[in-house]
């Protein structure tokens, strides 16, 4: 699109950007070198430095056999702010008390940065024993229903290198403390659609999670609920992740997220 500014323009920031924009609408497929030039219309060398410089900068993934490139969820540190108050949390807290209400469990919504989660909003509990967290405070991968949550079903591409860095302390008796036993909890998760913490960082205390995605199709968020195991017990957690599931879904929808037919 043409701007009376045009000639301010930084042609090298500009085919950047446009780069970016082609692998957005590519969303989870990505494209390779050769699709981008032929989108774009531009030299192949010029694409290549680009791709390269946002590749070695942790903007872009490759798929190793495909070569196919992708953006990362490092972007998400740019709009982090506007995407969690102006668009998931306005979306998601209507859903959230309802959740809460039913439940009468604290509900809570989160999501990753840098490998690591991080709380956004929370609707509190209506039992007697309330959990409080404050928002903006960071959560476990390893021991967390949320964590287990969006790991579970992301891409391969975006997982493994969180999870070949993770660090697996002990916390109790119930918590994970491997990456093997790791990976079977997740597999685990994406077949039921929830996930659990068995109070695996704190004795006493239950979650249940889902994940919540996009338009793209992408993991972006999780949804969880958490109380005392006297409130939250173990035989309860098959109703409840359902529950907590079907919320996380609804979000999803409201989102953009399509499911299959």
């Amino acid at each position: 699109m043409k701007t009376t500014n045009e000639r301010y323009h930084v042609p090298a920031l500009v085919r950047s950007l446009e780069v970016i924009d082609c692998l957005t609408k590519q969303g989870r497929e990505g494209a390779t070198l050769t699709e981008i030039m032929n989108t774009l219309g531009y030299p192949k060398n010029s694409i290549f430095r680009i791709t390269t410089t946002l590749l070695d900068l942790g903007y872009l993934s490759r798929h190793p056999e495909s070569q196919k490139f992708t953006l990362t969820k490092k972007f998400l540190a740019f709009g982090l702010h506007a995407i969690s108050d102006e668009n998931i949390i306005e979306q998601s807290m209507d859903i959230m008390r309802k959740l809460r209400d039913s439940t009468r469990a604290a509900a809570f919504i989160g999501v990753m940065n840098e490998g690591k989660g991080v709380m956004l909003e929370q609707a509190p509990g209506g039992y007697p024993f309330k959990l409080s967290i404050e928002p903006g405070s960071q959560f476990r991968m390893h021991c967390s229903a949320p964590g287990k949550a969006m790991l579970a079903f992301m891409r391969d591409d975006e997982a493994e290198p969180i999870l070949k860095k993770m660090q697996f302390p002990g916390f109790t008796d119930t918590t994970i403390t491997t990456l093997r036993a790791y990976r079977k909890e997740l597999a685990e998760v994406k077949e039921l659609g929830y996930a659990l913490d068995r109070a695996e960082e704190f004795e006493g205390i239950h979650c249940v999670g889902a994940p919540i995605f996009d338009h793209t199709q992408r993991v972006i968020a999780t949804l969880w609920i958490s109380g005392s195991s006297s409130n939250l017990p173990s035989d309860t957690f098959p109703e409840l992740g359902e529950k907590v599931k079907d919320a996380a879904a609804r979000i999803s929808v409201r989102l953009g997220y399509e499911t299959s037919p």
